[in-house]
């Protein structure tokens, strides 16, 4: 029986986990100082190596699946060790590939339906190939790989004869124009910048370049041409493609490429059109425009990615970081979620632990305010990706134990001002009560996941329980930190005020089962006052 208290106005779940993990470790009193609102430097020292996380995990890990992942098998085991959102990479692979990829994620993931306490949705993501610029296929397939020697020379070629037949020599570009916007000297960058490339000569619908810096190269990689306009449409024909393909295929959300201005974005929407209406798009920034123009681009998308592998070719590498934090910031400040993505563990490729800069990296990003990190070379191609999953876990939880959740909500809370809205004024009230009794959940009926939105833009130290009878609902909230998505497949009851309570203790009893949950524990529950969506209004505490 719980104890009630109506007000108008510690321990977490892992959003991905494998029952093997030890939840009542997980569930012990840890580190607690992060709580408390002391100075930076105080609050810093305070922390200790040998203390466990109070909370579990909130940000969402982003798994590219590639050859290396995406069998249902391997699938099931991402889920378990922490996979929320499937990413499809559309610059490779044709629509039958990716048709049969998204299947197995949704074999993968109906694995874990029997059990409705335990079921684990995962949203799909479709990333678009976008106005880029990529190499052709190599000689031997889009597995094989070349070596490019330093001093050597090599030609890119613009003949649609040489695009599956690159070798060490020869390379097929996709660009049409590349000759006439570089010129003799011009420097070409290939593979996140790892290649480098000077222009020495041109010739018949080709270019000879020195290979300044090699390495071994694969097929179908970016080519970056830094401080050249290319003069290629936000949403190419073949981005059209893909994206009515994921319409059909159901996708849960867009990653749209190289977003430059807010009319790129409406672009996207545009093709997307009726029938992809509720698909979220994220907004890849991966270029200085992106960046100078980011507060139009936020305003029309419905999140951002930091893209830093490109983005770090178009702008110096030493001034990453920098628009790394301004956009992580600015999206936090504006409610928006923010990926941050690009060589996150990329050692972990070819061996199964990480440098210790990219875990530092990892932890970063999360301390940073990113709601999710993303993996993608890592998981796609690479030799560990279940172990780069629980990687990506360990540091995310350790990370979000260090971070000062009621100094953070206080900075949000007066940089935002007055809410705009109802909604809006309950978020903050929930998560101002939260943190006042000390609340181990925070449990919210919703229909379009806006509250639950809103309530996570706070960044609450407790885990959102959202509870909702839409899958669509369900798997987009992983998009937002904290958010731990709850579907609801039993019918509705009739007075609504049972059905109500009927959702709430199904979200206790997740809690209990998952050991989130214990006798004398506070959660806040937020609810409507009548169904529908739009009618949030409703804050309970009550003691379990």
């Amino acid at each position: 029986m719980a104890s009630q208290i109506t007000l108008t106005g510690s321990r977490s779940f892992v959003k991905g986990y494998d029952n093997k993990h030890d939840f009542d470790q997980a569930a012990q009193g840890r580190n607690k100082n992060a709580a408390v609102p002391l100075t930076t430097l105080a609050h810093c020292a305070s922390l200790s190596i040998d203390n466990e996380p109070e909370f579990v995990r909130a940000t969402s890990i982003i798994c590219t699946i590639g050859p290396a992942s995406n069998k249902p098998g391997v699938l099931e085991d991402m889920i378990k060790a922490g996979m929320n959102i499937a990413r499809m990479n559309f610059s490779h692979g044709s629509h039958e590939y990716h048709s049969q990829t998204i299947a197995n994620v949704r074999l993968a993931e109906q694995s874990f339906r029997a059990n409705p306490i335990f079921y684990r949705p995962v949203a799909i993501a479709l990333d678009t190939k976008g106005p880029e610029v990529r190499t052709g296929l190599l000689s031997g397939g889009g597995s094989a790989e070349v070596e490019l020697v330093r001093g050597k020379k090599i030609v890119l070629s613009l003949d649609s004869k040489d695009k599956e037949s690159g070798d060490a020599t020869k390379i097929y570009v996709d660009y049409g124009n590349l000759l006439k916007v570089i010129k003799l000297g011009s420097r070409i960058f290939v593979d996140d910048g790892l290649i480098s490339l000077k222009v020495l000569e041109f010739g018949d619908n080709c270019c000879t370049c020195e290979i300044e810096n090699g390495g071994m190269l694969g097929s179908r990689k970016g080519v970056n041409l830094p401080g050249i306009s290319v003069d290629l449409p936000a949403v190419s024909e073949k981005d059209k493609t893909d994206l009515l393909f994921g319409v059909d295929q159901g996708v849960d959300m867009v990653f749209a490429s190289f977003i430059r201005k807010a009319e790129d974005v409406q672009a996207v929407r545009a093709v997307l059109g009726e029938r992809g209406k509720n698909i979220k798009i994220i907004s890849k920034i991966e270029n200085h425009e992106g960046v100078t123009r980011i507060d139009e681009i936020i305003d029309a998308s419905d999140g951002i990615m930091v893209a830093r592998g490109d983005m770090g070719i178009e702008i110096p590498a030493e001034k990453v970081f920098i628009a790394q934090k301004m956009l992580i910031a600015k999206c936090n400040l504006k409610g928006k979620p923010v990926i941050c993505a690009t060589q996150m563990l990329e050692s972990m490729v070819s061996k199964p632990r990480p440098t210790r800069a990219e875990a530092s990296d990892v932890a970063n990003a999360v301390l940073d305010g990113a709601d999710c990190v993303m993996l993608s070379g890592e998981t796609a191609k690479g030799q560990f990706p279940l172990e780069c999953v629980e990687m990506q876990h360990r540091i995310s939880r350790e990370a979000e134990a260090a971070v000062m959740h009621r100094k953070l909500f206080e900075e949000l809370h007066r940089s935002r001002g007055l809410a705009c809205n109802p909604t809006d004024a309950i978020a903050s009230a929930v998560v101002e009560a939260s943190f006042m009794c000390n609340a181990t959940a925070i449990i919210v009926l919703t229909r379009s996941g806006t509250s639950a939105q809103m309530i996570s833009s706070y960044k609450p130290r407790a885990p959102v329980l959202t509870v909702t009878r839409f899958e669509q609902t369900a798997r987009q909230l992983h998009l937002y930190r904290g958010c731990f998505p709850c579907v609801y497949t039993e019918k509705v009851v009739s007075p609504w005020s049972d059905d109500v309570d009927a959702r709430v203790n199904f979200a206790i009893d997740i809690g209990k089962e998952r050991k989130l949950l214990a006798s004398k524990d506070f959660v806040v529950i937020v609810t409507g006052w009548q169904p529908g969506s739009g009618y949030t209004n409703t804050m309970r505490v009550i003691q379990i």
